[in-house]
């Protein structure tokens, strides 16, 4: 690693629009790129291990517990880890340990317990962490704050990409090219992904650490002193926003994580594994679609009314999947995707706006809500277990409820802190 007090420093504030960022920003997408493909890979690997361990949806969506439970355990260390080495040295940090978790798929596999490969998810899911708490501030300030929702969606677009690739090249490797080596692989269908895996991320560790990525000094020492002057917990769009990601990680997580069961109901679709895997590229392509288009929406439309908007649709769109049968529900709750798309960059962004030398911190209790991708998927298997699948959609529902009303009110929650700051 190379020492970040060695690299040039800019400052945020001030002349930031002067600054070409081009090779930073360009250098991170490739992180979100890497990271969406390798956490869609989850909606592939569970109907393949539920499979091959003969397991319930509850015990399936373990996967998705143990691996964004990462989150909330890592976040808070990650954010302290990040505001003392720096961004690059987190990444730097990230890439390392995300590594040796997909290499820990070689001996789950060897020894062939479901428990080592939830335990090689949470180590990959670890690195992962501090990838976001790294990546998501650093693309936020590599340009003017007025245009950071911006900037982050167009991240995330790439990060959507992986996304959407990840699916069908899973479906693939676990399932093969038309189902026929689901019973003979079992679980050794994982194993040379995940290697491959461990030797990009590696490869990416090492260009990283050559990189020329500046240092960004992101307040002035009058705004740090009055930010520190305050606790977190008086900004009250940071607070609630943090219940925004929760909800939206955990609603996009759930419905991806289902879908291809989903698929498979005979009033839906009867479709086999491997062909309902490749329908969740549409469900991640939407959100690649979406994400280029909101970063270009969002340059001219204020980032709260775009929250509200887009969690209306999604309400509506599950209310459809719920009460409809055949195409129509598949199509509908295919279309979520699309809607999905500017949820997490834009309420990232609004909820860090304005806290100063807090943004760090503020960024750790962001993907410490990350969480919610473990939880509400588990809600949601406990409901399609006791009732069916097609009404569990209730569970993500109930969450863009949550996120419709947060932006409501997220703009009036931010000039309360600005007002208290000043």
């Amino acid at each position: 690693m190379s020492d970040i007090n060695t690299q040039q420093s800019f400052a945020v504030q001030g002349n930031n629009e002067n600054k070409n960022y081009l090779l930073p920003l360009s250098a991170m997408t490739t992180l979100f790129f890497l990271w969406g493909f390798i956490t869609v890979l989850n909606d592939v690997l569970i109907p393949r291990l539920k499979g091959v361990f003969d397991l319930n949806y509850t015990e399936a969506m373990m996967i998705q517990f143990c691996f964004f439970s990462a989150y909330f355990i890592v976040s808070l260390p990650a954010g302290a880890l990040v505001k003392k080495l720096g961004y690059k040295n987190g990444v730097l940090i990230g890439l390392v340990v995300a590594s040796i978790g997909c290499m820990l798929f070689y001996p789950a596999v060897v020894v062939h317990e479901y428990w080592l490969f939830l335990g090689a998810l949470f180590v990959l899911a670890s690195g992962i962490t501090v990838l976001q708490v790294s990546a998501n501030p650093y693309v936020a300030a590599l340009g003017p704050v007025k245009t950071a929702s911006s900037r982050l969606n167009l991240a995330q677009a790439l990060n959507s990409l992986g996304t959407t690739v990840g699916p069908y090249v899973g479906g693939l490797l676990f399932f093969g090219s038309a189902g026929a080596m689901a019973a003979q692989a079992g679980a050794e269908s994982v194993k040379i992904p995940y290697l491959m895996l461990a030797a990009a991320l590696l490869t990416i560790a090492i260009v990283f650490a050559f990189l020329k990525l500046p240092t960004i000094e992101s307040h002035t020492q009058e705004d740090d002193c009055k930010a520190k002057s305050h606790s977190l917990f008086e900004a009250p769009h940071l607070v609630m926003g943090v219940g925004a990601i929760f909800c939206y990680v955990g609603a996009e997580v759930a419905i991806g994580s289902f879908l291809v069961n989903y698929f498979a109901q005979p009033n839906i679709a009867g479709l086999e594994e491997h062909a309902a895997a490749k329908l969740i590229s549409y469900y991640w392509g939407g959100a690649m679609i979406g994400r280029f288009i909101g970063s270009v929406v969002l340059q001219k439309v204020a980032p709260s009314r775009a929250v509200t908007f887009n969690a209306v649709c999604i309400i509506a769109l599950l209310t459809m999947t719920m009460s409809t049968d055949g195409n129509l529900a598949m199509w509908a709750v295919l279309a979520i995707g699309l809607f999905n798309s500017i949820m997490f960059p834009t309420i990232f962004s609004v909820a860090i706006e304005g806290l100063g030398s807090l943004t760090s911190k503020g960024s750790g209790w962001l993907c410490l809500a990350i969480v919610g991708g473990a939880i509400v998927p588990l809600m949601q298997g406990v409901f399609a277990d006791s009732l069916n699948i097609q009404i569990s959609f209730i569970v993500p529902l109930v969450c863009y409820v949550y996120i419709a009303w947060y932006g409501l009110h997220v703009t009036k929650w931010a000039n309360m802190w600005q007002t208290k700051v000043k």
